[in-house]
């Protein structure tokens, strides 16, 4: 069905309620008890589902409207007390909001699939029958499964990367290694086009691949290989002699609604002029193009603008007649024009903050999903709900959140019998705390199993090359080797965890987002992984240092303190490479005047300040000139105005109109390491 323009807005703010309206029932669902329900409770998911089924059908999303009716039959009957709460009517409920929510994100497709939606008002009817019910929670990715009666399947895979995975640092070869681990492959690559040199970008992936792999894995363990890079590249996945359909053409007009970008396992060519995949949304992680604002934020916001009026009005007389004798009436109008420009500023910002209840919703469902999937007990807990923080940065932080908790579900919490065996509960207690602190927000992810093994992992480090045989490390740093490239200390590949291809990806997004991530542990007590995060991306608390004439800021919440070097303290290794002793540990020394080319005012280390600056749980120490003031900036984009420099996030404007530069730790670690090959990380980190 299609919309025109007008019928199009319209429609958008329906997906936007209806969305908001399976949460509600979700969340209500996942907190009916067994048996004699609350009637409160399941009068609100019966209004939820009532609210969708009639907006489906005002739109002419009959499919909707269709299968929500039966599941609000449901719904009503236990509402008039004729039927219990069962916990095969609970699932088959939650069944029901995946298929409406997968419904709702095909609504700009032109046609909704009904397939998966068929199966579950079959079982719906049926328990509404009181029938048997063959299965309470279909499986929509094992019914797109071939049925193969014996022996491994030949699958056929195409697998072309978007011109820019490569700066998302993921990498196509790391993947198609791990492919080689489901079973014997063969591999095919082929180039996009022909480039001359001059036109060439070192930093654009301009290859595809076909893959052959023959294995007795199933699709979803197949397509969980490529998990991490399924929104940056076309994927087709498809068994031998399965029927497939017409091959897709990628646009960056409209996005991707199908993640399986079907082409038929023969065709071996990949077009010539290729075109950079469309970011695709899934249903369970859509981003709002609006925000509902509380009333009052917005009553404020035009009080203030109204006080910005009058300052403005005052000001203004002195444009035309203005003596000395008026100037400390000038200084108060400027005063006040200061306060009402910060006050703005903050009701404008508070309007894009959302609590962070938005992305903690998710994981009751996870939780429960999961823990039925491996055999554990688990009682999420969850504290700082209302805790409120930026939009951009609410919707990024989702996907690491859910990445931490199912590690902690897999790796941290025990088995209920280990659990009893070491004098626990067997319910598994996780736990998600969000809080304020120092103009930061900062969650936490913990959970009381069996801690980090600190042998195990420095076992697997050492293998690994990534630490020497004699060397010795603290358990804090052992901890965090978890969060290093291609590290994972299971013993054995599962749908969760396995391939060490999370973590590391994890560390990145927060690194990406300004924020920093940390893991403590105990063993036989548990594990607590902590994330600090900006509250905004638009505004920076930062730190001024100069260099000669030049101004750079560095960000507060990468700073751990700063000193006055002196020359017994600083040692050279590697030919130029400098390492100055900090307590019991030595930080590389990057002098800035050195990196970006400027003049400074001495180049004896000991006249300089060392900035000691942290990213990824490594240190480095910034060698500046002098330390100027503290003060919030507004983050201008580097990338988007000019381009990517390593070593720097993006600009600022100052109060003088000069441009200062925001530094980024993680870059400025990467430069060093990159210059001083010869020496290794784990020997100064």
């Amino acid at each position: 069905m299609s919309l025109d323009v007008d019928m199009q807005e319209i429609a958008q703010i329906f997906i936007e309620e209806s969305l908001e309206g399976l949460d509600v029932m979700e969340a209500g669902l996942l907190n009916l008890d067994l048996g004699a329900a609350d009637p409160e409770t399941i009068n609100e998911i019966f209004r939820a589902a009532h609210s969708i089924k009639g907006g489906g059908a005002t739109f002419g999303f009959t499919e909707i409207s269709d299968f929500a009716h039966v599941a609000e039959t449901l719904l009503d009957e236990m509402r008039q007390n004729e039927r219990d709460v069962t916990r095969e009517a609970v699932d088959l409920l939650l069944a029901s909001v995946d298929c409406i929510r997968d419904m709702i994100g095909q609504i700009g497709d032109g046609e909704i699939d009904v397939e998966n939606a068929n199966a579950v008002r079959g079982q719906l009817e049926a328990l509404l029958a009181n029938e048997a019910v063959t299965s309470a929670t279909p499986d929509a990715a094992a019914a797109e499964q071939p049925s193969v009666e014996s022996g491994p399947t030949e699958w056929h895979i195409t697998f072309v990367p978007a011109p820019g995975i490569l700066r998302s640092y993921n990498d196509p070869i790391r993947i198609i290694r791990e492919l080689e681990g489901l079973g014997e492959l063969s591999v095919e690559c082929h180039n996009a086009d022909s480039l001359a040199l001059g036109e060439f970008d070192p930093e654009e992936c301009l290859l595809a691949w076909e893959l052959i792999l023959v294995s007795d894995a199933e699709q979803a363990e197949i397509e969980d290989v490529f998990a991490w890079v399924r929104d940056e590249c076309e994927l087709s996945i498809t068994a031998a002699g399965q029927a497939t359909p017409e091959p897709a053409t990628p646009s960056t007009e409209a996005p991707q609604t199908d993640a399986k970008m079907e082409q038929a396992p023969e065709q071996k060519s990949v077009p010539a002029a290729r075109k950079p995949v469309a970011k695709q949304k899934t249903a369970t992680a859509q981003e709002s193009s609006s925000i509902r604002v509380n009333i009052d934020k917005v009553d404020a916001l035009i009080n203030q603008v109204g006080e910005l009026v009058i300052t403005q009005s005052m000001l203004s007389r002195f444009t035309s007649d203005f003596d000395f004798t008026q100037l400390d009436l000038l200084r108060e109008g400027l005063s006040q024009l200061s306060r009402n420009t910060r006050e703005l500023q903050e009701s404008v910002m508070a309007i894009r903050m959302l609590p962070i209840s938005f992305a903690f919703s998710r994981f009751p469902r996870l939780v429960r999903d999961t823990g039925n999937a491996i055999g554990k007990k688990v009682e999420l807990q969850l504290t700082g709900e209302n805790t409120e923080l930026d939009k951009t940065v609410l919707e990024k932080i989702g996907d690491p959140l859910v990445h931490l908790v199912r590690n902690s579900l897999d790796h941290g919490l025990e088995d209920p019998e280990a659990r009893v065996a070491a004098g626990k509960p067997e319910t598994g207690v996780l736990q998600l705390n969000a809080y304020h602190e120092g103009g930061n927000i900062v969650i936490e992810v913990s959970d009381d199993g069996a801690g980090i093994n600190t042998a195990k992992v420095l076992e697997k480090a050492r293998a690994r090359g990534l630490v020497g045989m004699d060397e010795q490390l603290p358990a804090e740093r052992i901890n965090n080797l978890i969060f290093m490239a291609g590290f994972s200390t299971a013993d054995e590949v599962s749908d969760l965890s396995g391939r060490g291809v999370g973590m590391d990806v994890v560390r990145r997004n927060i690194s990406d987002l300004g924020g920093t991530v940390s893991i403590k542990s105990e063993p036989g007590i548990g594990s607590t992984i902590t994330i600090r995060l900006p509250l905004t991306l638009a505004i920076l608390d930062g730190q001024l240092v100069r260099v000669g004439e030049q101004c750079y800021i560095v960000p507060l919440i990468s700073i751990v303190e700063t000193i006055q070097v002196t020359s017994d303290q600083v040692s050279q290794l590697a030919g130029h490479a400098e390492l100055f002793k900090l307590r019991d540990t030595y930080l590389p020394v990057l002098r800035l005047h050195e990196l970006f080319g400027v003049a400074c005012d001495s180049k004896d280390i000991t006249d300089g300040l060392l900035v000691v600056a942290e990213a990824n749980g490594q240190r480095i120490g910034i060698l500046v000139d002098d330390l100027l003031e503290q003060q919030q900036v507004v983050i201008k984009s580097l990338d988007a105005n000019y381009k990517q420099v390593q070593g720097i996030s993006g600009a600022t404007i100052l109060g003088d109109g000069t441009v200062a530069l925001i530094l980024d730790t993680q870059g400025l670690l990467q430069i060093f390491y990159s210059t001083n090959t010869k020496l290794g990380k784990t020997a100064v980190a």
